[in-house]
């Protein structure tokens, strides 16, 4: 690992520059651009200048298995879409469509929520090729979205699909004990669906108190969590996802924490809290993010600036916490990113702030994680795999 992770450049093609087109003439309707996604997805295979279908090739196809003897996991290719891309559960095979080998559906709550009040809750950060939200956990409810991923999960893997559901707490609740009883129903209904379970303990956009910052009731989550999953017949993989601001005394505490408890795996991270974006090298200001910062000064940052410190993130948990499964997520727009971040250790990436600035990028990152393979005189994955064991 001592190896220097680059953050390696895309150059605009001409139709990144028609996608950069579309981004201003929706720039007054941000979240609408936002969520038209799913249409693109939906229709790529039907539009001739898009070429959006599932790839089924093998030479990019991941399969992550766990100490624990979890039920494997089986990427189409290593690359995730993250959660908040696809809230609601529907169509979810049509992701293959524009590239993707997995995705993390939710965050979903015990219940139906609007999320926050305010508007916009979306804004594009186009020098600095990011993304700030503050969406506020809206999501039709682990019920729905559970009931949905359940009936479509045969499709999803037959177009190359590993699917994850990504819980939450319901916000608003202030007895511990209720917020702990409503995490773990909220797990139980979304783990007889999906193929792995994500637990989201560092949202920055509800206003409140993240729990991965309460180490001692974070503690009492991933410990129920567990001892529940552990009295199942089926064991699926848990992963939680940590905020990317937390500081290397804090990770220790909470990576000894999930290590205790026995969860699987990590998803480093989440978006970077928008009161300390001037942390991150960037050229938006604080003060110009309202209204995004109302309702709390919630919300948080996504997209290109968030990679350096993600990476020393993956490179700490890599070293100290080697049986523990990782997900990177925060930057990642480039193939040759994804694979130094294999030759790291990590089992697979997620990203969806780079679709708003890269035409196809799923498909552009799949054809530059296969080229840097190449370069490298590997043919596939699973070659690689062979001859670079984990720990």
């Amino acid at each position: 690992m001592s190896f220097e992770c680059i953050n390696h450049e895309y150059y605009l093609r001409f139709s990144d520059k028609v996608l950069a087109m579309i981004r201003r003439v929706f720039r007054n309707s941000p979240e609408f651009r936002h969520d038209s996604f799913k249409h693109v997805a939906r229709f790529a295979p039907f539009i001739p200048f898009m070429g959006g279908r599932p790839d089924l090739s093998k030479p990019l196809k991941r399969v992550v298995t766990f100490s624990d003897h979890s039920n494997s996991l089986y990427f189409g290719c290593p690359i995730i879409l993250a959660a908040g891309a696809n809230k609601t559960a529907l169509r979810i095979k049509d992701y293959a469509n524009v590239g993707f080998g997995g995705i993390t559906v939710g965050t979903a709550t015990r219940h139906k929520r609007a999320g926050n009040t305010h508007n916009p809750r979306v804004g594009f950060l186009e020098n600095d090729r990011a993304i700030h939200n503050s969406m506020g956990l809206n999501n039709d409810g682990v019920d729905a979205i559970a009931k949905r991923v359940d009936s479509q999960l045969v499709k999803a893997h037959k177009a190359g699909l590993c699917v994850g559901i990504s819980v939450a707490e319901t916000p608003g609740l202030t007895d511990e004990e209720e917020k702990l009883s409503d995490i773990i129903e909220s797990f139980s209904i979304a783990y007889k669906a999906g193929d792995y379970i994500e637990i989201n303990v560092s949202c920055p956009n509800t206003g409140e108190s993240r729990l991965d910052l309460d180490m001692r009731f974070s503690e009492r989550i991933f410990t129920e969590i567990m001892k529940f999953r552990n009295t199942l017949g089926i064991r699926k993989a848990v992963y939680a996802k940590l905020s990317p601001d937390l500081s290397e005394r804090h990770l220790i505490s909470i990576m000894d924490m999930l290590v205790r408890t026995g969860v699987n795996g990590v998803v480093v991270g989440n978006t970077y809290p928008t009161a300390k974006i001037s942390e991150l090298p960037v050229e938006t200001k604080y003060e110009q993010l309202t209204p995004l910062r109302a309702d709390g000064d919630c919300g948080g940052m996504s997209g290109r600036p968030l990679y350096e410190n993600m990476v020393w993130n993956v490179k700490y948990i890599r070293e100290h916490y080697p049986k523990m499964s990782v997900i990177a997520c925060g930057g990642i727009d480039h193939g040759y990113k994804i694979y130094d971040l294999l030759k790291m250790g990590v089992d697979a990436v997620q990203c969806y702030s780079v679709v708003a600035f890269r035409w196809m990028a799923a498909h552009a990152m799949r054809n530059e994680l296969y080229d840097a393979l190449l370069n490298d005189g590997y043919k596939s994955l699973g070659e690689f795999d062979d001859r670079n064991p984990k720990k």
